[in-house]
C-alpha cells in the first residue's frame, strides 16, 4: 500500500467507518481498545499476537472459527454440556 491508502503514526481515535471496504487491509501495532464492530464481515480474517482480554462477542457466526487451532464450536459445545 502506498500514498493515500497508507496510514502510519496517526491518531485516528474516535474515527467512524461506515459502509467502507477494508478487505485485505492490514493492522499492525494498532490500538483498537474500546472499538465497536457491528454488522462487520471478518470472514477469513486472521489474528496473531493480539490482546483479546475483556472482549465480548455476541450474535456471531462462528462457523470454522478456531482459537489456537481448536474449533470454537467444539469449545462451546463442551461448555454447554458441563
Amino acid at each position: 500500500m502506498t500514498g493515500d491508502k497508507e496510514f502510519r503514526d496517526r491518531d485516528m481515535s474516535g474515527a467512524v467507518f461506515g459502509n467502507v471496504d477494508l478487505s485485505g487491509a492490514s493492522f499492525h501495532d494498532a490500538k483498537l481498545a474500546g472499538a465497536r464492530f457491528t454488522n462487520v464481515n471478518l470472514a477469513g480474517a486472521a489474528f496473531s499476537d493480539v490482546n483479546l482480554s475483556d472482549v465480548a462477542i455476541d450474535d456471531a457466526n462462528l462457523t470454522g472459527t478456531t482459537i489456537n487451532g481448536i474449533p470454537v464450536e467444539d469449545m462451546l459445545a463442551l461448555w454447554q454440556r458441563r
